[in-house]
């Protein structure tokens, strides 16, 4: 399926999987709707994808803020006419024993990796319904299927996004809405607070791999959904 002048919008859009996602889907002519924290960062995507041709506006805040949540939609769906996909993108771990987790820690991950994910396709879902059509996307992790020692809030935060992601398939699948979930293991991003790139990363799955996937399951025909799909590098036991 083409994406010229599909409209996606991207959470976590400034660096790592969103930003490559974001220039990969502008040399196909979609239509972007950019989300992050970092205004520098985000812009400097948004100049980037604008020189590959692209139409791409951006906005700075917090995923799990719901007036800025509300505001994103409308104002894709006002300055592009549509939303044809949402990439739920954002998201950051912490890893440590449970007895060292603070409640401050626990909120922000379910903050960013639950909330904002369930705010983004609540507000989203409306729009794609009128238009008898839609895609979301929500980026996980390969433990939403499995856990590890010092994993209790991150592994959580992920099966919680996962057990949303699959009831809320059942529920729009019948409106023409596909939800894809996507389980990931290790990428060299800034996630493991590492920079991209590091030599501890290199036989990682790469941001533009990601990209890559993704693109494949928004390009596929309008009766084809690929509801699950896990990637790792070869080079990562599973």
């Amino acid at each position: 399926m083409s994406l010229i002048n599909q409209t996606v919008i991207i959470t976590g859009a400034s660096k790592g999987i969103g930003r490559a996602l974001a220039l990969t889907l502008a040399k196909e002519g979609a239509n972007l709707s950019l989300v992050a924290r970092s205004e520098q960062e985000l812009t400097a995507v948004q100049e980037e994808a604008q020189n590959l041709g692209a139409k791409a506006s951006i906005f700075v805040g917090n995923v799990a803020d719901e007036a800025f949540v509300k505001n994103v939609i409308e104002q894709t769906a006002t300055t592009f006419g549509s939303i044809d996909a949402l990439v739920n993108n954002a998201g950051f771990g912490i890893f440590k024993q449970a007895t060292e987790i603070t409640t401050a820690e626990w909120d922000d991950i379910y903050a960013t990796n639950v909330k904002g994910t369930f705010l983004f396709c609540r507000e989203a879902i409306p729009f794609m319904k009128t238009a008898g059509k839609g895609h979301i996307i929500n980026i996980a992790s390969d433990v939403a299927k499995r856990v590890f020692d010092g994993g209790s809030l991150y592994c959580s935060s992920k099966y919680a996004q996962d057990a949303f992601s699959m009831a809320l398939r059942k529920e729009v699948r019948k409106d023409n809405i596909k939800v894809s979930v996507v389980y990931s293991g290790l990428v060299d991003t800034y996630f493991h607070n590492r920079v991209e790139g590091d030599a501890h990363q290199e036989k990682y799955l790469s941001s533009q791999d990601m990209a890559n996937t993704i693109h494949y399951i928004l390009s596929a025909p309008a009766h084809v959904v690929i509801d699950e799909l896990m990637i790792h590098p070869i080079s990562q036991e599973y």
